[in-house]
């Protein structure tokens, strides 16, 4: 058997994981953490400190990086796990302003909280449903400053938990084919909800998924910005004829029944605006030149994909699903997208899942402009 190697190099990190739960295939949502942090970097004043508070560290791979490449002033590296913080607080000792403890991230925040101690950036890349840190998580961020999010409840947060997801996201979850932006734009609605009651408002800068982990950054604002409300809604979707449509909850009667006359299953609340703020990712992608060791080159496509799709109209559809309507074959999305734009309707392939996009068009269009080609 071959024996596991006692060091890991990612980007100008080089560390020992240890035996803890580690995953290498992670490094895009690590790349977008660095890189997000270099860009809160530009936009704050330069004698302002760079403080970062890595909550869930594990072996620290992500607070070395921020310390290595972006630059941090400080960091604050926390697990739970006691055994591991002699690990952490080796691969970390090259790091003058890092701060390594062990204890549980509920009883970290409420320290901040107490302390009135907050960060340019959060990161709290969980296990499970984190949805009860997230108002403490916020209270953390100072204004204009950053958190960063994953969950991995993949279970209730697509819909094949719904008890799970009324306890844990306060929400309706129903499965359907757009599964993975279902979760994200449930998860951002809570994210959404618990700044609204501290007062605050967010700004969604990028929202993915690799598997069932669903990453959110969203930049805090000292307030809601004008009808931001209006933004938090439901989602219907269609078993009979595949058709999505969502609405604000402040009209939710008005999603009534499908066209085709069958009941929709509904969603929500969430969150029914951008996911992505493309110009923020293409400052990201220009910080980083192609074949620069630092940006691996599935973080680049990533950001690529997420970069032509900010997540609006807000429904999702899935080509595979309009295939079944069809009884047939799924037409190309080029094709699909094309024929849709040239009938005067916004048309984009989705940056959250291969095989889906959204469009503006009504579902008889788009029925139309799929059996056309």
């Amino acid at each position: 058997m071959q024996a596991k190697p006692s060091h890991y190099c990612e980007g100008q990190a080089r560390l020992d994981p240890g035996p803890g739960f580690f995953r290498p295939d992670s490094r895009p949502a690590r790349d977008c953490g660095v890189l997000l942090l270099r860009w809160m970097a530009e936009q704050q004043a330069a004698t302002e400190p760079l403080v970062v508070l890595d909550g869930l560290a594990g072996c620290g791979i992500r607070a070395l990086r921020y310390g290595l490449e972006a630059h941090a002033t400080e960091i604050w590296a926390n697990d739970a796990d006691p055994d591991r913080l002699p690990l952490l607080q080796r691969n970390l000792s090259a790091l003058s302003g890092a701060r390594c403890s062990a204890i549980t991230i509920q009883k970290l925040l409420a320290q901040c909280a107490a302390d009135e101690q907050r960060f340019a950036l959060v990161d709290l890349d969980a296990f499970g449903a984190p949805m009860a840190l997230v108002p403490w998580a916020i209270e953390a961020v100072r204004f204009g400053g950053i958190l960063y999010l994953a969950s991995t409840d993949g279970r209730s947060f697509t819909g094949h938990d719904r008890t799970a997801a009324v306890r844990r996201l306060g929400a309706a979850a129903r499965a359907q084919p757009c599964s993975w932006e279902l979760a994200l734009r449930l998860q951002l609605g809570a994210i959404a909800r618990s700044a609204w009651s501290l007062g605050r408002g967010i700004r969604p800068l990028l929202s993915f998924s690799d598997g069932r982990t669903f990453r959110t950054a969203v930049q805090v604002l000292r307030s809601p910005a004008p009808a931001e409300e209006q933004l938090f809604g439901v989602q219907g979707y269609c078993h009979s004829c595949g058709s999505h449509r969502g609405v604000s909850l402040l009209r939710w009667r008005e999603l009534g029944a499908c066209a085709c006359g069958a009941e929709p299953v509904i969603s929500g609340p969430l969150w029914r605006g951008a996911l992505q703020d493309v110009a923020v990712l293409e400052r990201l992608l220009q910080m980083e030149e192609p074949g620069s060791p630092l940006l691996a080159p599935t973080s680049r496509r990533l950001l690529q994909r997420l970069q032509a799709d900010d997540g609006l109209p807000a429904e999702a559809s899935d080509l595979a699903d309009l295939a079944r309507q069809l009884q047939g074959g799924p037409p190309k999305l080029k094709d699909l997208l094309a024929r849709l734009q040239q009938g005067g309707w916004r048309a984009q392939a989705s940056g959250i899942a291969a095989g889906q996009f959204r469009t503006d068009a009504p579902w008889p269009e788009v029925f139309a402009a799929a059996k056309a080609g």
